[in-house]
C-alpha cells in the first residue's frame, strides 16, 4: 500500500465546472483516520457520489479510474485525502471534511428552497451538495446568509464545528462590507455608525467594528455580528440608504481577485489558517 500513501500529495489537473484553484495551496489539516486507506467503495460514499450500492456499481462498471488508472474493484484500498480521481469523466479530489469559497453574485438566495431566485446550491457540483452527513443534512452548508441582491465572499462546509465557530456571536468574527450608498456619505454618518445606532428590533445600540468612507458615495463596513439586513438597517438608521452591497473579506480572508462571480474554490490550509487567526 505504499503507493497508495503517495496519493495524499497528488492534485487534480482539471477542474470541476465553476470551479478555480490557487496552485499556492497546500491541502488542508488532516485527521489521522483520513491516512488510514479505505474501500474505494467507501470514499465514493464520503464524497457524495451516490449510496455505497450506488458507489460500488460504479466501480464494477468500470466508470471510476484512479489516478488515471481504471479500477473494477469496490474494495480496493486508497488513502481517502488528497486521493485523485474520476467518475464517468468527471475529475475529483477526496477531502475528509470540505472547506469551500464561493464569489456570491446577486440575483442568487443562500437557501436550499429559494423562493424566488436561484439557489447557491445550483452553483456547486452534485457531490457537494449530497455528501453525508453525519446527523444532518447531507450536502455542504453556507457559513450564514447573504441577501439575493448582495454579492462577495461566501463560506461553505460540512464541519459541523467549523460552522459553528464562524457564525457563533461570541467568536466576534469581522466581516467587512463594500457599501454603495444612494446619498453622499459624510463623516457624520461614519462617527455614528461606530458610535452605534439603534434599531427597531433591540433597544441596544449597535455599533460597527470599523468604518470609513472609501468613496463619495461608498462605505467600507466591518461587522462582528450578523443581525437580520444588518447593514441595510444601520446605513438607514444614519439617514442613508444601501444600493449595492458585496462582502469582500471574511476575518483576514479576502475574497480573491481571480475568483469570479459564481466560482468556488477548495479552501487550502493557508487560507483555513487565516479564518482562525
Amino acid at each position: 500500500m505504499e503507493a497508495a500513501y503517495d496519493t495524499v500529495y497528488k492534485r487534480r489537473a482539471t477542474l470541476y465546472p465553476g470551479e478555480t484553484r490557487d496552485p499556492s495551496l497546500s491541502i488542508p489539516p488532516m485527521s489521522a483516520g483520513s491516512l488510514r486507506p479505505r474501500p474505494l467503495e467507501d470514499i465514493l460514499f464520503s464524497q457524495g457520489f451516490g449510496t455505497r450500492r450506488v458507489c460500488a456499481g460504479l466501480v464494477q462498471q468500470g466508470l471510476v479510474m484512479v489516478q488515471g488508472q481504471p479500477c473494477d474493484d469496490p474494495l480496493a484500498l486508497f488513502v481517502p485525502e488528497g486521493l485523485a480521481f474520476t467518475v464517468q469523466g468527471q475529475s475529483w479530489q477526496a477531502h475528509e471534511k470540505a472547506y469551500l469559497m464561493l464569489h456570491k453574485p446577486a440575483g442568487t438566495e443562500c437557501s436550499r428552497k429559494p423562493s424566488a431566485w436561484p439557489s447557491i446550491y445550483t452553483l456547486l457540483p452534485a457531490p457537494l451538495r449530497q455528501r453525508p452527513v453525519k446527523g444532518g443534512q447531507p450536502g455542504v452548508q453556507a457559513v450564514g446568509r447573504l441577501d439575493q441582491d448582495t454579492t462577495g465572499l461566501l463560506l461553505l462546509s460540512d464541519d459541523g464545528a467549523f460552522l459553528h465557530r464562524m457564525t457563533s456571536p461570541r467568536h466576534h468574527v469581522p466581516k467587512v462590507y463594500e457599501v454603495g450608498t444612494k446619498h453622499p456619505v459624510d463623516a457624520r454618518q461614519v462617527e455614528r455608525l461606530l458610535a452605534g445606532v439603534v434599531l427597531d428590533d433591540d433597544p441596544k445600540p449597535v455599533r460597527a467594528a470599523a468604518c470609513e468612507a472609501s468613496g463619495p458615495l461608498s462605505l467600507r463596513l466591518t461587522l462582528t455580528e450578523g443581525k437580520y439586513h444588518q447593514v441595510k438597517r444601520m446605513v438607514a438608521a444614519v439617514g442613508n440608504r444601501v444600493e449595492t452591497l458585496h462582502r469582500s473579506r471574511i476575518g483576514a480572508l479576502a475574497l480573491p481577485e481571480d475568483l469570479g462571480p459564481g466560482q468556488w474554490r477548495w479552501l487550502g490550509a493557508a487560507e483555513l489558517t487565516l479564518l482562525s487567526a
